[in-house]
């Protein structure tokens, strides 16, 4: 019996093709699954979850794919021979992490390994990667200046004459500086009535949401004026003075880039993502993350001296051109992945 049962397990050790399919088969079926799980639960907390191409080049055999949010799920599920991995940082820092985040890194593991060439939009986030362990040392890198900005669709035009307006224009969540922002503005108007604080985006039901007993709070007493969800920007960027974006970690934030090709100076926090868009004192000021003082103190710098204001939105636009114009940043990538 001892022999018997022996023999049959020794021959048990050596997997058979059959049972290699079977456990591919199972491995697929879970990577599925939860992929539509992760996607479900996306929806429900009201996160964007897309997939852009910017570029695809089928006759090259070239995909450019953008992927926002949660979407490695969807990455390790596309061959790409270049990647860009973007708004993706919050997954693996701060209250985010868990079960799901370490699936997501394990997917990016995987599909950036598969990849000819990874871009980043900053290089927080490129450092980032490669602390979490889903960067090979290896692996080809590009940081570029963000997805540009259209230089000629965002036209430089001058401030407006009369009150400090002051703008931000973001997804109401806690993690881009809302409530920040808010507190900041009731600060200010105590001491200077005039200055007007606009705010422009929508409530989801994400967790993190600002709720609309807090946004109510702040149109009643003043602090806000709400111009709610924007088709286009434009109009209010040219209605504003100061373009504002606190921030907590950004890929690169696009609203900045708007304000800045449309002249505007900028506050935004020290953080990643935000702190490329802004040179301290030349264009803007760069705060401490969740420094509502240092937010009134940089506010408070151009209600003092209107001139700074034309100066310092004279210099992003110039930054916009130089550093951020689409065109440029998209003759970098192809350049990069042999395409000119």
């Amino acid at each position: 019996m001892e022999s018997q049962q022996t023999t049959t397990t020794t021959g048990g050790d050596a997997p058979q093709p059959e049972d290699r399919l079977t456990k591919a088969l199972v491995w697929v079926a879970l990577v599925l699954a939860a992929t539509v799980v992760f996607l479900a639960v996306d929806l429900w907390q009201g996160e964007q979850v897309t997939v852009d191409f910017y570029r695809q080049l089928p006759d090259l055999g070239y995909k450019l794919i953008v992927l926002r949010v949660h979407s490695g799920l969807l990455l390790a599920l596309v061959h790409a021979h270049q990647v860009v991995p973007s708004e993706t940082s919050y997954l693996f820092t701060g209250e985010r992490k868990g079960f799901f985040s370490s699936l997501v890194r394990r997917l990016y593991r995987f599909s950036i390994g598969k990849a000819g060439k990874v871009f980043f939009q900053n290089p927080d986030d490129k450092a980032l990667f490669e602390d979490v362990g889903i960067l090979s040392p290896t692996a080809d890198v590009v940081v570029v200046n963000g997805s540009g900005i259209d230089v000629d669709a965002f036209k430089q035009t001058p401030l407006p004459a009369g009150d400090m307006i002051f703008l931000m224009i973001a997804r109401l969540l806690g993690d881009k500086g809302v409530r920040e922002y808010a507190e900041a503005a009731a600060r200010v108007r105590e001491v200077q009535p005039n200055a007007r604080f606009q705010l422009a985006g929508w409530i989801d039901e994400h967790p993190d949401a600002i709720s609309r007993q807090e946004l109510s709070a702040w149109i009643k007493d003043g602090s806000i004026e709400f111009l709610d969800y924007l088709d286009d920007v434009r109009p209010a960027i040219e209605a504003s003075t100061v373009y504002v974006l606190p921030s907590y970690r950004e890929g690169t934030p696009r609203t900045v880039l708007e304000a800045m090709a449309m002249g505007r100076p900028i506050i935004t926090t020290d953080a990643p993502g935000c702190r490329e868009t802004v040179i301290d004192g030349e264009n803007g000021f760069l705060v401490p993350v969740r420094s509502v003082t240092e937010l009134v103190a940089a506010m408070e710098r151009f209600i003092d001296n209107r001139e700074l204001a034309v100066v310092m939105g004279k210099r992003s636009r110039q930054i916009a051109e130089e550093k951020y114009d689409v065109h440029k940043v998209n003759e970098v990538m192809l350049s990069e992945i042999g395409i000119t």
